[in-house]
C-alpha cells in the first residue's frame, strides 16, 4: 500500500500545479488588464493633449488671418484715400488747364515769350527799351500765335498728367511696402 500512499500525494501534487497554474492565469490575465487599462489611459490623455494642440494651432491661425485682413483693409482705405487725391488733383489740373485754354481762345489771356535782344540773328527790330507811353518794361516780348499757345498748354497738361500719375503711382508703392 504503500504505493498508493504516494498516489494521492501525487494527485495533491498534480492538483496543487494546476491550481497554480490557474492562478498564474488568472493574475497574467489580470495584468494584462491593469496594462491595459493603463495604456487606454495613457492613450487617451495623449489625445486630449493633442486635440488641445490643435486647437491652440487652429486659433492662433485664425488671430494670424484677422490680423492680415485687418491690415489688408486699412491697406485699401490708404489706397482708396490716395486715389481720391490724386483724382482731385487730376481733376483741379484738367479743370486749370481748360480755364487757361478758354482764356487763350477768347484772347483774354496772351501768351509771350522773351526775347534776346542782344541777338542780331533774330532778325527782330524790337526795341529794348519802351517808347514814350509804353507800357512795356523788362526784356522784350514777342506774343505767341494762339494756335501755338493751344499747343504748349497741351503739352503741360499732358506732363501735368504723367506727374500726377507719376505721384499716384509712388504713393501706391509706398503704401504696399510699409
Amino acid at each position: 500500500m504503500p504505493a498508493f500512499g504516494l498516489m494521492p500525494l501525487s494527485y495533491r501534487a498534480m492538483a496543487v500545479v494546476g491550481l497554480l497554474a490557474v492562478v498564474a492565469g488568472v493574475a497574467g490575465t489580470l495584468a494584462w488588464q491593469v496594462q491595459d487599462w493603463r495604456f487606454g489611459r495613457q492613450l487617451a490623455e495623449q489625445a486630449r493633449l493633442h486635440g488641445e494642440a490643435l486647437n491652440q494651432l487652429n486659433l492662433a491661425a485664425a488671430a494670424r488671418q484677422r490680423d492680415e485682413q485687418d491690415k489688408r483693409l486699412a491697406l485699401e482705405q490708404q489706397l482708396q484715400a490716395s486715389d481720391q487725391t490724386h483724382y482731385r488733383a487730376l481733376s483741379d489740373a484738367q479743370r486749370d488747364q481748360g480755364r487757361l485754354r478758354d482764356r487763350l481762345a477768347t484772347a483774354d489771356l496772351r501768351l509771350s515769350v522773351l526775347l534776346d535782344a542782344h541777338d542780331s540773328a533774330a532778325g527782330c527790330t524790337v526795341p529794348a527799351t519802351p517808347a514814350t507811353g509804353g507800357l512795356v518794361h523788362g526784356a522784350p516780348r514777342a506774343r505767341l500765335d494762339p494756335a501755338h499757345a493751344q499747343r504748349i498748354v497741351a503739352i503741360t497738361d499732358a506732363g501735368d498728367r504723367g506727374l500726377i500719375a507719376l505721384q499716384a503711382c509712388q504713393a501706391y508703392v509706398r503704401a504696399l511696402g510699409r
